[in-house]
């Protein structure tokens, strides 16, 4: 059975804020009744939440990716309706069903040895049923726009992506890290690996990766490795705009020859609350603009990751989700890929 619990407009009417005169996106969105219905949808995209952390905790994180789906709803459904804006392209599918993984999660011991092992076994139920569900979206010609929890939910998003279309697909991953970890216990740290050495996965470029959080044995790995490249955040210090949209041209060039999928960490964005917050890393407004000029035409899906809200910044993580997302839709594209 597929584990969705799928929305509709009583579902989320509560969360908007209507105002006479104005019409919000959360008035127009469409919503999705059924899988079976995907393909007579005239919505592109497919709007998808996962509110979990398990896959982070798993990988010694920083609990707190499970609210960055309420957070990005909270805003992306009050953005205003206008000539410049696009509710009519999307629709809400709904969110994963995680409740339960995440009560079992909660009820591990966690000074028994076994901990993140049983948690990474959480994780492979959680990769399970996200691939299920991208393989369905994709294979009725939908993109999915995935929201919240760890990177680990990458692997799902590859798999089900690759099931759908019977071929490894490519991936550009604007990362801090290149979660190429070793083939432990499931976590979020690993997710590319697993796919990699499950067939899933074919090209790879990790942009905009930390050398100082990137183990020497995966720089052999990947220097080894043709079908995957990256670019160090280091190099792209003190350059300009023009210099960090010209490397982007280079990992898209390098992914989107053909089927792909688009993974942005939050952990790659300067002083953005995430799991693994930084102080020093690409602006917000690069990744933005990069969104904002390409039509992404190979692109089976985009996946918002790693955000993790607290109280005091849920709306400017809400508004910057929906930042991406609005600018990953727009119909008002400079490049053709």
């Amino acid at each position: 059975m597929l584990q969705v619990k799928f929305y509709n407009f009583d579902e989320i009417q509560h969360k908007i804020s209507s105002r006479p005169g104005e019409t919000k996106f959360g008035e127009k969105i469409g919503f999705v009744k059924n899988v079976f219905e995907l393909s007579n949808l005239k919505q592109t995209y497919i709007l998808l939440g996962i509110p979990e952390d398990i896959g982070v905790r798993a990988n010694h994180g920083k609990p707190g990716t499970s609210k960055a789906w309420e957070a990005f709803l909270n805003s992306f459904l009050n953005i205003q309706v206008n000539e410049y804006t696009y509710p009519s392209n999307i629709a809400i599918l709904g969110e994963l069903t995680v409740k339960d993984l995440m009560e079992k999660a909660s009820n591990l011991d966690k000074n028994s040895p076994d901990y993140f092992t049983n948690l990474g076994k959480l994780v492979e139920e959680i990769d399970h049923r996200i691939s299920e569900v991208i393989e369905i979206i994709v294979a009725s010609g939908k993109i999915p726009v995935i929201i919240g929890g760890g990177h680990n939910n990458a692997y799902g998003n590859i798999k089900g992506a690759s099931k759908a279309l019977k071929s490894a697909i490519n991936v550009l991953n604007i990362d801090a890290h290149t979660d190429l970890r070793k083939l432990e216990h499931r976590h979020s740290g690993n997710g590319f690996s697993f796919a990699k050495s499950e067939g899933f996965l074919n090209r790879y470029f990790i942009f905009g990766l930390h050398q100082n959080y990137t183990p020497q044995y995966i720089f052999e790995e990947i220097k080894s490795d043709k079908s995957i490249q990256f670019q160090l955040f280091e190099y792209l210090m003190g350059k300009d705009s023009k210099t960090v949209q010209k490397s982007l041209k280079s990992a898209v060039d390098f992914v989107f020859q053909s089927q792909s999928g688009l993974e942005i960490d939050c952990d790659s964005i300067k002083d953005f609350p995430s799991s693994a917050q930084t102080p020093s890393g690409i602006k917000l407004e690069e990744i933005r603009n990069f969104l904002k000029t390409y039509n992404f035409s190979n692109c089976q899906y985009l996946h918002l990751c790693e955000a993790a809200p607290s109280k005091e910044n849920l709306g400017q993580v809400g508004k910057a989700l929906s930042y991406l997302v609005c600018d990953f839709i727009s119909e008002e594209k400079i490049i053709e890929i």
